[in-house]
């Protein structure tokens, strides 16, 4: 019974250091046969060994190769297959207490846990292996676990839930969000979740008029750019056949936009005690519009934008003057504001401006002179005396 738990031993011919090859004798396996035989094996020769019937190889395997150290692992028949289990990713409860007692017999179990990260096959905090005539079981105790927790712009069929190795879940994302290259399905991998468990901003690939995209089929992430360039006989804004885009968290900066030459407007006509909003450009494309802002106290009569249409802009709006009051003119007629300071006054076209006499003065003209309005920089002042 002893000769048949024991490894055979290993004699090495000749030592490296020698400069010469190492080599192993024939293993002598109790109770066992191996392939290929031969009289000298060479580093790095592999056998494969059987057992006679009722024994049991190594539960590392029935395969040994030739090393400087011998053959590794020890071939061996055993009535008892099971040695000492490696937990990967785990623990063997009470391993030192039960060391001495291994290899042990078919039917025999131990308790063991997982480290973090990683569950049984059952799931459970506490999995035993059994020893088989194959060896233990299960062969791999510790499996990958990936959590289906909170997904920010997303969320998952059932939370909290644990998945294992190679198992899948499909994720569902908000819209103008999505997995890594658009994917919709994750698998718990040894690496964790893949692809990332994360729903990424992306922007749709926008509708191109008179133009074609430099690069297509792709995902678009915030920060990337979509160039485009503008067919034969149309430009973009700027006048350049070529333009760009940019994906941003709330989608691309602007729509792409190409129009043809002869549709283009010049610069926007310049309006007197006014201008536009926006810096100028030297050319406007078809549709496009300018907004015109006066001056303080000038009044904008008209429509405020200019739109250019057949390389053709509509009519700008005009600028009215205000009225302007100086003290002086007040005390030539000898009149004040209502409810006003008598400082210099401007008022805007339209205004209607109430006033009255001084104090020891009386009025000259009508009563209805008193409310005057405002037109286009001339008022008609009333007068006392």
């Amino acid at each position: 019974m002893l000769l048949s738990l024991i490894s055979v031993t290993v004699t090495l011919w000749v030592s490296r250091a020698h400069g010469q090859e190492t080599t192993c004798d024939p293993p002598n396996i109790a109770n066992g046969l191996h392939a290929p035989y031969r009289t000298k094996y060479r580093l790095e020769d592999v056998i494969t060994y059987h057992c006679d019937s009722g024994f049991y190889p190594s539960s590392r395997g029935n395969t040994a190769k030739c090393t400087d150290k011998g053959w590794v692992p020890p071939p061996r028949c055993s009535l008892k297959p099971c040695e000492l289990p490696e937990i990967k990713d785990g623990a063997l409860y009470k391993e030192y207490k039960y060391r001495p007692y291994f290899p042990v017999a078919v039917g025999e179990w131990y308790y063991y846990t997982c480290d973090d990260n990683y569950v049984t096959p059952t799931q459970v905090y506490w999995g035993y292996v059994t020893c088989t005539p194959s060896g233990w079981s299960p062969d791999v105790p510790c499996v990958k676990k990936c959590v289906a927790d909170h997904l920010k712009h997303g969320h998952f069929p059932r939370k909290e839930q644990t998945y294992v190795l190679g198992e899948s879940v499909r994720v569902f994302c908000q819209p103008g969000y999505s997995l890594q290259n658009q994917e919709s399905v994750v698998t718990c991998t040894e690496n964790g979740w893949s692809p990332a468990l994360a729903c990424l901003k992306h922007c749709d690939m926008p509708l191109l008029e008179n133009a074609t995209a430099i690069i297509t089929g792709k995902a678009f992430r915030p920060n990337d750019t979509l160039d485009y360039q503008c067919l034969d006989g149309y430009e973009t804004r700027d006048g350049n056949i070529m333009g760009s885009i940019v994906c941003g968290e709330d989608g691309w900066s602007r729509l792409p936009s190409s129009f043809k030459f002869a549709e283009k407007c010049g610069p926007p006509p310049a309006v007197d005690n006014g201008d536009i909003t926006s810096f100028p450009l030297a050319a406007y494309a078809a549709g496009s519009r300018v907004e015109y802002q006066c001056q303080a106290y000038y009044e904008l009569q008209g429509p405020k934008h200019a739109t250019c249409s057949d390389a053709k802009r509509s009519e700008p709006p005009k600028c009215l003057d205000p009225c302007v009051i100086a003290e002086e003119t007040f005390n030539e007629n000898n009149i004040q504001l209502k409810g006003k300071e008598d400082k210099t006054y401007y008022a805007k076209t339209g205004e209607i401006i109430e006033f009255m006499c001084q104090s020891g003065h009386h009025a000259v003209t009508s009563r209805q002179s008193f409310k005057a309005t405002c037109w286009e920089g001339t008022v008609q002042l009333p007068r006392c005396e």
